[in-house]
C-alpha cells in the first residue's frame, strides 16, 4: 500500500491506495481509505509520520534534528580502497590460507601484514606510527577489532620464518608481467642507513662507505626489476657486503623462480670483475640456454684499455654525431664504446676548473709558507707544512684526483705535482662509456640503450628512500630488518604496478603513484550520530571525475558504504 494524493477541482485529497491484480492478472488500484483534506490535515500527516516511524523502528525527523549531534573525524578511505583491490588483483590476499595453513601464529598474519605495506605507501611511519595512522583510515575489508604493536612484531617474524610462502605469493602475483620469452633484468645494489649502537649474532649492521659519501652504519640491498621496472627479487646483505659478489647469488634465484627462456643481464659499474666474467659465463638457465649480460667497465679499470680505444678515440673526434659509439672484441667479449662529445666537454671543463682552483690554493699557502720562513708576519695561525700536506692531501681527496694530483707525504716540505700521463689518460675517457657483454644479436646501440634503462632501478631506490621511507630502519634483529626489507619490497611492487598502468593511461596531473593515492585520499567515509538517537548515520564523500578517472585506470570500483569498513 502507499499515500496517493489526489486532485478534485480545487481541492487535493490523501488517500491510501492497494496495488493488486486482477482475476486476469492485470495490475489494478484501490482506495482503501480517503484520510482527508491536504490543507486541512496538518498535524495529522506529522502524527502519522512519527507513528509509523516508531513502528517501523526509525528515528522521526524531529528527533534528529533536536540538540547537538556528534560528529566523528572523518578518515580517509580512497588510497586504502584502491590499494585493497590492487592487492587482490595480485594474489595476495591468498597469504591468509597459507599463513593458517604454514604458521603456528593464531593472529590474522595477512591482515596485518597488508596493514604495514599499504602504511608504506600512504604515511610511511614506525610500526608504533602505523597504530597511529590506523586511527586516521576507514580500512577496507578488515574484520578486526583492534591491533596492537606486538601483533605486527609477531607479523614480522612470521615473513623470516615463512620465506616459502611469501616467495611462492609474489612469483604467483609478478610472473604474469614478465616477458617468458626475452627479459631484460637490471641488477643495482644500494645502502640503507640504520639506527643503533647494540650488537646481535649474526649482524647485518656495519659501517660502511654509504651511497652518500658518508660512513654510517648500513646493511646493503640487492634489487632485480624488469626493463619495465617490475620488481623481481631483493635480497638483503650485511653492511660491509662488497657488490662484486653479490651478483651471481642473485641472478641464480631469479632464474630459478621465474620461467624465462632467455635473460639478459644488466648491471653497473661496481659489478664487474675477473672472476664475475668467468662465474657469468659459466651460468645457465633451466632450460641449459647461457645467461647473456651487459656490465659497465668502472672508470678505475679505463686505463687497461688505452691501446684498444686508440682506434675509436680517432673515429669518434671525426665523426659528426653527438654520440659515438663503436665496438672491439676483449677477452672473447664484445666491448662497446660510447663517446658523447658534449658530456666529454663538460667533464673535461669541470676537471680544469677544479685543479686550477686546487693549485691556485696551493699556491697561497707556498706564498704564506715562504713568507712565514722569511720572518713576515702574516694574519691568521701560523701555517704548517704538515698542516699545509694535510689540507691540500684532503681537498684532492675530495674532488677524486688523487690518481693526478700527487702529493708527497713523505717530504718534510709541502710539495705536489701533476701526472701528465694520468691526465692525458682521464681526458682521453671523457665521455666514454665502456660495456663488456656476450650477447650476440644486439647491435652496439642497442646495448647501449638497454644499459641507459639501468637508470630506472635507481629510481626504485629513490621510491624506497623517499616515498616508502625505508630508511632510517631502527630495528636491531637481523630477522626484524629482513622483514622490513620485505615489506617495503612488496610497497614498491604495488607502486609499480599503479605506475605503469599510469603510463598505459595517462591522466593529465596525474603523473606518479604518490599523486593518484592523495587525490584519492580525499575521497573519506564521514560519521554522525544524532543527539536523540544511538543509531549513527554514516556515508562516503562525494567522488569527483578525476577521481573517477584514477579508479579506472587502476581497474577498481568506486567505494560505497555498502563495503565493510573497519575503524581501528
Amino acid at each position: 500500500m502507499f499515500f496517493k494524493v489526489t486532485k478534485s477541482g480545487p481541492r487535493s485529497y490523501v488517500q491510501l491506495v492497494e496495488a493488486f491484480r486482477d482475476e486476469a492478472g492485470r495490475p489494478k488500484q484501490r482506495t482503501v481509505a480517503t484520510l482527508g483534506r491536504l490543507d486541512t490535515m496538518g498535524e495529522s500527516v506529522k502524527s502519522m509520520h512519527e507513528g509509523l516511524s516508531r513502528i517501523l523502528g526509525l528515528d522521526s525527523a524531529e528527533a534528529l534534528c533536536n540538540g547537538t549531534p556528534v560528529f566523528d573525524s572523518s578518515r580517509a578511505l580512497g588510497d586504502v580502497w584502491v590499494l585493497t583491490a590492487l592487492w587482490k588483483q595480485l594474489g595476495f590476499d591468498g597469504l591468509a590460507k597459507a599463513f593458517r595453513q604454514h604458521s603456528r601464529h593464531r593472529i590474522p598474519l595477512e591482515a596485518l601484514l597488508r596493514i604495514m605495506v599499504f602504511n608504506r605507501l600512504c604515511d610511511a611511519d614506525s610500526k608504533l606510527g602505523v597504530l597511529r595512522w590506523l586511527k586516521t583510515v576507514s580500512f577496507p575489508g578488515l574484520d578486526l577489532k583492534e591491533v596492537t604493536h606486538q601483533q605486527l612484531l609477531r607479523t614480522m617474524d612470521a615473513l623470516v620464518e615463512h620465506p616459502q610462502v611469501l616467495e611462492g605469493a609474489l612469483v604467483r602475483a609478478v610472473s604474469p608481467m614478465v616477458n617468458s620469452k626475452l627479459s631484460v633484468v637490471f641488477y643495482d645494489m644500494t645502502t640503507i642507513r640504520t639506527e643503533g649502537l647494540s650488537e646481535e649474532d649474526d649482524e647485518l649492521r656495519h659501517y660502511g662507505m654509504a651511497k652518500e659519501g658518508v660512513i654510517a652504519r648500513q646493511f646493503m640491498l640487492g634489487l632485480v626489476q624488469t626493463q619495465e621496472g617490475i620488481p623481481l627479487y631483493h635480497e638483503v646483505f650485511e653492511g660491509n657486503t662488497a657488490e662484486v659478489g653479490t651478483l651471481k647469488e642473485s641472478l641464480q634465484k631469479v632464474m630459478a623462480r621465474f620461467a624465462i627462456e632467455r635473460v639478459v643481464a644488466v648491471a653497473d659499474r661496481g659489478l664487474l670483475s675477473l672472476h664475475n666474467l668467468e662465474e657469468l659465463q659459466a651460468m645457465r638457465l633451466p632450460n641449459g640456454r647461457p645467461l647473456e649480460f651487459i656490465l659497465a667497465v668502472p672508470g678505475r679499470r679505463y686505463g687497461e684499455f688505452v691501446d684498444l680505444l686508440a682506434p675509436i678515440n680517432s673515429e669518434a673526434l671525426s665523426s659528426t654525431k653527438e654520440e659515438f659509439i663503436g665496438e672491439r672484441q676483449w677477452q672473447g667479449l664484445r666491448l662497446v664504446v660510447a663517446h658523447n662529445k658534449v658530456r666529454a666537454l663538460e667533464q673535461t671543463a669541470e676537471r680544469d676548473r677544479t685543479i686550477a682552483a686546487l693549485e691556485a690554493q696551493a699556491e697561497q699557502w707556498v706564498g704564506k709558507l715562504d713568507a712565514q720562513d722569511q720572518g713576515v708576519r702574516t694574519r691568521g695561525r701560523t701555517l704548517s707544512d704538515g698542516g699545509a700536506r694535510a689540507r691540500f692531501y684532503h681537498a684532492v681527496a675530495e674532488a677524486h684526483l688523487r690518481r693526478i694530483i700527487r702529493v708527497d707525504l713523505k717530504s718534510e716540505l709541502f710539495a705536489y705535482q701533476i701526472d701528465e700521463q694520468a691526465l692525458a689518460l682521464a681526458r682521453a675517457m671523457d665521455g666514454k662509456l665502456l660495456l663488456v657483454t656476450n650477447v650476440q644479436d644486439l647491435s652496439p646501440q642497442d646495448i647501449v640503450a638497454h644499459y641507459k634503462s639501468l637508470a630506472d632501478i635507481e629510481r626504485g631506490f629513490k621510491v624506497l628512500k623517499s616515498e616508502i621511507e625505508i630508511a632510517p630502519v631502527h630495528h636491531r634483529l637481523p630477522q626484524r630488518i629482513r622483514a622490513h626489507a620485505m615489506i617495503c619490497f612488496m610497497a614498491l611492487i604495488l607502486q609499480r604496478v599503479m605506475r605503469a598502468r599510469l603510463k598505459q593511461n595517462p591522466i593529465k596531473e596525474v603523473q606518479s603513484p604518490e599523486r593518484a593515492l592523495s587525490i584519492l585520499r580525499r575521497v573519506q567515509t564521514h560519521r554522525v550520530t544524532p543527539a536523540a538517537s544511538k543509531n549513527p548515520i554514516t556515508g562516503v564523500s562525494h567522488i569527483d571525475d578525476e577521481q573517477v578517472a584514477i579508479l579506472n585506470v587502476f581497474q577498481v570500483t568506486k567505494p560505497t558504504i555498502a563495503h565493510q569498513y573497519a575503524n581501528l
